[in-house]
């Protein structure tokens, strides 16, 4: 008898162990395309490179990410006004030794001296301490004349949430209006791939409207009322638009005139507006100047229009993605909602302070003559130098058989249309792959680039796309270049018709 127990107690414990947890569905329906199985494999890569007998099966010595919008990993500095203050800031004792040493004063001028004590006077507890849900008042002080200056219309500290990157923000929103299985969120195809996880993970679904690729990804608002009408003869209810400008992954910027029209949508059809806005520093020569859609929803008056509008550090000139700063502002969101929303914010208590800061350091940069001077330069140089990496890439891309490239009028990025030989599709499809997904594969395990494929995004069926930066550093962009252009013209002659050699 005990020898039975045992045995069943044995057994009992190892099915216990083996079973596997039991996850929310919803987290597989969430896919994220920027960080996904490409990535994966460049850092099995990554691996195989730090040691010298296994390099040797790779055809270079590094891996380039250009699969993701992340300045300072591709060698862009940082304002050196913003870290300085921050490294005050975060070294208090320092900070209190120069003020009251003239010795020491020399280290750092007068204007970082006084910003840093300035937000060291705002905080209670020191940037280790938490702060309001909705972020330090003096910072989102800060952003509200950031606003105001940027529109010609005031701002409300109050209605200004500062988030973990914009990210933290869109979140925040999309878990507030998301209601369950029935509800649609309108989002834009190709699109930052955020939008359609969090649909996911809120058990909504995605309406998607195609960007008019023929006229440089423009949102047409007729095809945004289809994709509404769709939705609801498909029995959801549409809550809110997302818009993206300048556009990622399309690089697009739109037009007032677009923009008004997705504003009187929004006012027609009671769906709230979410304006990822976080590469308005970042608009080139000849494209439609950027506008907010807060400035419009003023302009027209339209007070019935819900908006949510998000920027972040991470993008712009300023690239401090790792810092994780961000904000949304919100206009014409009713009490309840606002009370809503400020109970969500405060489950995880409040975003990271430096990153709360970097904001700030942002949306307010120096004044004082020299300092100002040295800060429009680098900042004017920067945003420079992404035009003639982008103009130069697109040019190149486009020039190559059987790729079209559109030079990009914002963000970060270019977003290539590659017309992919019917053998490499065969290809694809026996190993389980999306057509563009096989090409980035390719790529990656040729060259060492790392890219998106366009099917990550969402693009109309038939058609094939892959994102990539346009970061590397200007020195290097010759390089990629030609390593982009002998890659494909191996692949296209590898995958040809009339080649008899190609592997299935």
């Amino acid at each position: 008898m005990k020898l039975a127990l045992l045995l069943f107690a044995s057994l009992n414990l190892f099915r216990v162990a083996s079973d596997k947890l039991e996850l929310n569905p919803l987290v597989y329906k969430a896919e994220y395309a920027v960080r996904g199985f490409l990535l994966d494999r460049a850092m099995e890569i990554e691996a195989d490179l730090r040691n010298a007998e296994s390099a040797k099966k790779w055809p270079f010595q590094k891996i380039v990410r250009c699969n993701i919008g992340n300045p300072a990993a591709l060698g862009q500095t940082p304002p050196e006004f913003a870290r300085e203050v921050l490294s005050l800031v975060v070294n208090q004792n320092l900070l209190n030794s120069i003020e009251n040493d003239d010795n020491l004063k020399y280290l750092f001028a007068s204007e970082i001296i006084e910003r840093a004590r300035y937000y060291s006077n705002g905080m209670t507890g020191g940037i280790g301490a938490y702060t309001d849900s909705k972020g330090l008042r003096i910072v989102r002080d800060e952003i509200v004349q950031f606003i105001q200056n940027r529109d010609g219309y005031p701002s409300d500290p109050e209605s200004i949430f500062l988030t973990d990157g914009a990210s933290g923000a869109a979140k925040l929103i999309i878990q507030l209006i998301m209601r369950g299985p029935g509800d649609a969120l309108l989002a834009p195809a190709p699109s930052y791939p955020l939008y359609s996880a969090l649909a996911a993970l809120s058990n909504g679904t995605i309406a998607s409207y195609y960007l008019d690729e023929a006229k440089q990804w423009d949102a047409p608002v007729k095809e945004i009322e289809r994709a509404y009408n769709d939705a609801i003869a498909n029995g959801q209810t549409p809550r809110a638009l997302v818009v993206i400008n300048p556009g990622n992954p399309t690089g697009a910027s739109l037009s007032r005139s677009a923009l008004e029209d997705i504003v009187r949508f929004c006012q027609r059809n009671h769906v709230v507006l979410l304006a990822d806005e976080v590469y308005q520093e970042n608009v080139y020569t000849g494209a439609p100047p950027f506008i907010s859609f807060k400035q419009i929803v003023r302009d027209l008056r339209a007070d019935d229009v819900t908006l949510a509008s998000f920027h972040s550090i991470s993008k712009g000139f300023t690239g401090e993605c790792g810092l994780r700063g961000g904000y949304m502002e919100l206009a014409n969101l009713d009490p309840e909602a606002m009370t809503q929303l400020l109970k969500l914010a405060s489950l995880t208590l409040c975003a990271n302070v430096i990153g709360q800061l970097a904001v700030g350091l942002m949306v307010h940069p120096p004044a004082s003559n020299q300092i100002a001077a040295k800060y429009t330069k680098d900042r004017d140089e920067k945003l420079a130098s992404l035009e003639r990496r982008a103009l130069k890439i697109a040019k190149a891309l486009d020039a190559l058989p059987g790729i079209s490239c559109d030079k990009a009028q914002g963000a970060m990025y270019l977003f290539p249309n590659i017309d992919i030989p019917p053998l490499a599709v065969a290809a694809a499809r026996k190993r389980n792959l999306q057509p563009d997904a096989f090409y980035a594969l390719n790529l990656l395990e040729a060259t060492g680039l790392v890219v998106v494929p366009g099917s990550g995004f969402g693009q109309l069926n038939g058609t094939w796309h892959f994102r990539t930066t346009f970061l590397p550093p200007e020195d290097d962009i010759d390089v990629v270049i030609s390593t982009i252009g002998d890659f494909h013209h191996a692949f296209l002659t590898r995958y040809a018709e009339s080649t008899h050699t190609h592997e299935l």
